[in-house]
């Protein structure tokens, strides 16, 4: 039996959109965590205002940018879900800056990786924005994975 492949790509709109809801919901949250890490760390107090208003610009940059990626037939996919994450770094990186923070010390690979990440911020699995993002990252990257191998076949 072939697959159906109506099915695998309605399967993976709907992973798409449940990780796409799941991202926007984690997104603001995940910046103010990562900013009020840093600044606990370094003794520093943080413009409330400049924080939330990143956040906010975080969440909605990185959503629309996500949904665009995500609409996109993955065979013309310029890019991942998650370097999209890993871009809205600056968000929480301008806040730390204003505030006073001292970059962190990085190993090579995060220095040569993410250069300009100098809290050490980026994100290497979607867990690490939210634990609520890894089953719809895992089941979208499998869903994907699923059609592009019987694209190939």
């Amino acid at each position: 039996m072939t697959p159906d492949p109506d099915d695998s790509l309605t399967r993976y709109a709907a992973y798409a959109t449940e990780l796409a809801d799941a991202v926007d919901a984690a997104l603001a949250g995940w910046v103010e965590r990562s900013v009020r890490s840093v600044a606990a760390a370094q003794g520093l107090e943080v413009d409330e205002s400049a924080l939330r208003t990143a956040a906010e610009a975080a969440r909605a940059e990185g959503a629309e940018r996500l949904r665009a990626l995500l609409a996109t037939d993955i065979d013309e996919q310029a890019g991942s879900p998650l370097s999209i994450l890993r871009s809205l770094v600056r968000y929480p990186t301008e806040v730390l800056r204003a505030a006073g923070a001292r970059p962190v010390h990085r190993d090579e690979f995060v220095v040569r990786s993410f250069p300009a990440d100098v809290y050490d911020l980026s994100p290497a699995a979607f867990a690490d924005v939210d634990p609520t993002l890894h089953e719809p990252g895992l089941a979208w990257g499998a869903a994907k994975a699923y059609i592009h191998l019987s694209r190939r076949r």
